[in-house]
């Protein structure tokens, strides 16, 4: 059976509210938490972006529930040693609980220091690199390395959990997930795409943890939130390396113009109708993932914690 958990989104809220949320996820039944790691919110509606490991160290004091990272990008805006560093610290702090989750990031967050952003083949490279570099740092010995993309000299981490951070990958396409499957401790996708979980699995993943996320927008009025909706986060319809390669939040506005209200309809579970919220969180569960979580976009978070705690949550644990 899967376990479900929340979907912190930096992008949208300012720290204290994302803290006020994890403590209604734990009392909701939620059983952990992601949280994302941006520079930018994906446009200027959506409003926010908090420094994550901030939060996180929050987030320790606040829940008991485990975090995880959805996801870090430890290339090109931070070095993976100082990744590495607040990564150890962070499983420190949780007493073991947290997860570093990576991906090859989007120029969005990563290009704000001037640096070229680079094919998507080479940021793979250089996510693979990292990986060893911040592995070999949760050990708590000194590290020296001298790699194609990355330098440390006499690095040692004196805080380090008594295991290893672990490290899930995130995975799109066939190349990130064969990445994933080869060198991660998990795998993270954001499609209930059966076949990329079997990929991973026969490639190396094995029994390794397949986690999933999914964003929903829970309303009385199921108009009102597909509008809702469509204002802040009409950016996940757009097709193809958009997402990967557009720049600044403007760009980013620019290109949702072409989404409309009726795409975002089609796709996203807005309302209150708890069926439909089920089999949203069902889907990655029949695909063979072991956590789902699930994001609430609008703004009555409480009824949404509420709905999933009474009717929703209670009802994927009985199907399971």
């Amino acid at each position: 059976m899967p376990e479900y958990g929340y979907f912190l989104s930096c992008e949208q809220y300012g720290p204290a509210e994302l803290i006020e949320q994890a403590r209604m996820a734990e009392q909701a039944g939620f059983q952990s938490l992601w949280i994302s790691d941006h520079y930018h919110p994906w446009n200027d509606e959506q409003g926010q972006s908090p420094f994550v490991w901030s939060v996180i160290g929050a987030l320790s004091e606040a829940v008991s529930l485990p975090v995880e990272t959805a996801v870090t990008c430890p290339t090109v805006r931070m070095h993976p040693a100082v990744v590495a560093q607040a990564a150890a610290t962070s499983a420190v702090m949780t007493d073991g609980r947290f997860r570093l989750g990576v991906g090859s990031g989007e120029a969005l967050n990563e290009h704000i220091l001037g640096d070229a952003w680079p094919p998507a083949h080479v940021r793979l490279e250089m996510l693979e690199e990292a990986i060893q570099v911040m592995r070999r740092l949760f050990t708590g010995k000194e590290v020296n390395h001298h790699g194609p993309h990355y330098t440390v000299e006499n690095a040692r981490l004196y805080t380090v959990p008594d295991e290893p951070v672990p490290v899930d990958i995130s995975g799109f396409g066939p190349a990130a997930t064969q990445l994933a499957s080869r060198v991660g401790d998990g795998y993270i996708t954001i499609q209930p795409d059966e076949s990329m979980v079997e990929q991973y699995r026969k490639g190396g993943g094995g029994a390794h943890p397949v986690s999933g996320g999914t964003k929903v927008c829970y309303d009385l009025d199921k108009e009102a939130a597909v509008r809702t909706v469509h204002r802040l986060w009409a950016n996940e319809q757009l097709p193809g390396e958009l997402g990967q390669v557009l720049p600044s939040p403007k760009h980013f506005e620019q290109a949702q113009t072409l989404v409309t209200e009726d795409m975002v309809r089609e796709t996203r579970v807005c309302g209150d109708d708890v069926d439909e919220h089920v089999a949203e969180l069902k889907q990655f569960a029949d695909a063979g993932f072991d956590m789902v979580y699930v994001n609430q976009i609008g703004p009555d978070l409480r009824g949404f914690f509420d709905f999933y705690r009474t009717k929703v949550l209670p009802q994927l644990r009985q199907a399971s």
